[in-house]
């Protein structure tokens, strides 16, 4: 292991200690296993997974005087792995859809996208006869499939910092007959090659979201929840109590919502840019030159910078969205890990309940394990109702400011039920409990009735939750009758207050209400 001393780190095209591990491993592979055998390797976001296959393409080509190929699935890798290859001496080729093929025997390495190189392949244009090794960069995409076929001949490497398949139906197993693990995200940290994540995590009612057929959650319906003025409330909330004056990054689930988080933090006050893949070339380019040289700089973007994207000065990450993939979680962590100056933490901000749904960024996971079975995996996921039932509501900021002279707003609807059935009561005893708790909460905070019952109202979004538990509780939650519910407990809420405001009040304060 290397020590935690950054001085004695080799910069440049040297290899890291576990670099040069991760090198010997896999060239053992392909000297003792079969020429048509397929490898999935697994490194931590941040680990310099472009620079060991580089060096693995030039030690490649040098020793078994056979060509290689590199896949990747958006042409800005594309331009960043050529250039890399460039650096350690690999010339190259990029097979693009414009690329002219009459000087492709003057080249050992070449790099493609998958559509494009699916197309030269099916016109015959490109000669793969001599290709001996295959590389395929976030192979967790699993499009790359489609053309494997063509590759009977070749050793397939895989690379991905997470070895389950964006495609349930499609396992990484069925591709890849062996996982490598390299390195531990923690290990990494442990030896000054990667920041440590400070987690943050703010409880998100997420139940309104839908599931689309890709297995995520519906843009259209996260849109709906993250462009309300709650929880862009609560993200502007978040930033200024964890990240205020720190390079951000925020991460949404939806083009109109990065758009309206980037008028809520302008209207605020912070320096923001909005980055999407409608911008042109030109555009993201000013914004990222601007990102990297302003210190508080914040980007609100969609899912454009999970990849491909190095901004080592990053300070926080905000995931303002929630994400059913576990790869899509680390690649949006991952922006922030890298080390820079100073810099050897940085923060998370969760507002999608995903630290609650995979755990920490860095958690020990079977890899083995996850490739391997993948459904076991999935299936053990939390859902965002048992995520939510261990939730302890918390009245928003402005409105426990209304609330200010009770020290107790918190009411645990489920220990109450189970107290109130095993004493021999009836179920209805708890929402009478939960009512004078309520009441008791209004007239702490009131001068006369009417305050009481404008206070009553502000209790909203809790009356909702309490209900929402009390239905679970008792197992009966068709729609209709938990909306007849709560309007229902409104009406006695502000009933009880009427009848029991003076008597109550002088319990409280031990004199009646002073009548102007």
């Amino acid at each position: 292991m290397a020590e935690n001393s950054t001085s004695e780190k080799i910069v440049g095209k040297e290899l890291y200690g576990y670099q040069k591990d991760a090198l010997q491993e896999i060239f053992q592979r392909f000297e003792s296993a079969p020429k048509d055998y397929h490898l999935l390797y697994q490194l931590p976001t941040g680990g310099g997974k472009t620079v060991i296959f580089s060096e693995i393409v030039r030690r490649y080509i040098k020793t078994f005087k056979k060509k290689v190929l590199v896949l990747t699935h958006r042409i800005e890798l594309s331009k960043q792995t050529s250039r890399m290859l460039k650096e350690f001496g690999v010339r190259n080729k990029i097979i693009n859809s414009t690329a002219k093929l009459d000087d492709q025997h003057d080249f050992e390495c070449f790099v493609a996208m998958v559509e494009t190189l699916k197309n030269r392949l099916n016109d015959e244009k490109l000669d793969i006869s001599d290709i001996g090794l295959v590389i395929v960069d976030e192979a967790h995409y699993n499009s790359f499939t489609k053309i494997f076929k063509f590759f009977n001949d070749s050793f397939i490497l895989g690379v991905t910092a997470t070895p389950l398949s964006s495609n349930i139906k499609l396992p990484m197993y069925e591709n890849y007959q062996e996982l490598f693990v390299g390195e531990s995200i923690q290990d990494l940290i442990d030896n000054g090659y990667l920041a440590r994540a400070n987690m943050y995590s703010y409880n998100v009612g997420l139940t309104s979201l839908e599931v689309g057929a890709n297995g995520d959650y519906t843009v259209k319906s996260s849109e709906d929840l993250y462009t309300n003025t709650d929880m862009l409330t609560k993200l502007v909330s978040a930033y200024e109590e964890t990240a205020k004056g720190k390079k951000t990054l925020i991460f949404n689930n939806g083009i109109n919502t990065s758009i309206q988080v980037f008028h809520a933090f302008k209207k605020a006050g912070y320096p923001i840019a909005h980055l999407d893949n409608t911008n042109t070339k030109k555009e993201r380019e000013l914004i990222l030159k601007w990102f990297h040289k302003t210190p508080n700089a914040i980007i609100t973007s969609v899912s454009i910078l999970t990849t491909g994207f190095d901004e080592p000065s990053i300070e926080a990450i905000i995931l303002n969205r929630a994400t059913k993939s576990l790869t899509l979680y680390y690649q949006m962590i991952g922006r922030g890990s890298r080390i820079f100056g100073d810099k050897n933490t940085f923060d998370v901000v969760d507002l999608g309940n995903n630290f609650y749904r995979f755990g920490p960024w860095g958690a020990d996971l079977d890899w083995q394990k996850m490739f391997r079975a993948p459904d076991y995996y999935l299936n053990a996921i939390l859902s965002d109702e048992e995520i939510e039932s261990t939730f302890r509501y918390e009245l928003p900021a402005d409105v426990k400011k209304e609330f200010a002279n009770s020290e107790d707003t918190y009411f645990d609807m489920k220990a109450v039920y189970i107290d109130t059935i095993r004493s021999g009561e009836s179920s209805k005893r708890v929402l009478e409990k939960s009512i004078a708790h309520h009441a008791k909460m209004c007239i702490e905070n009131s001068e006369d009735v009417f305050d009481a019952l404008i206070l009553a109202k502000m209790l909203g979004e809790e009356i909702d939750d309490r209900i929402n538990r009390y239905a679970k509780c008792i197992s009966k939650s068709t729609h209709n009758f938990v909306t007849w519910l709560k309007d229902d407990y409104r009406k006695k809420l502000n009933s009880y207050l009427r009848e029991n405001f003076d008597e109550e009040y002088e319990k409280i304060f031990g004199h009646p209400p002073i009548e102007e």
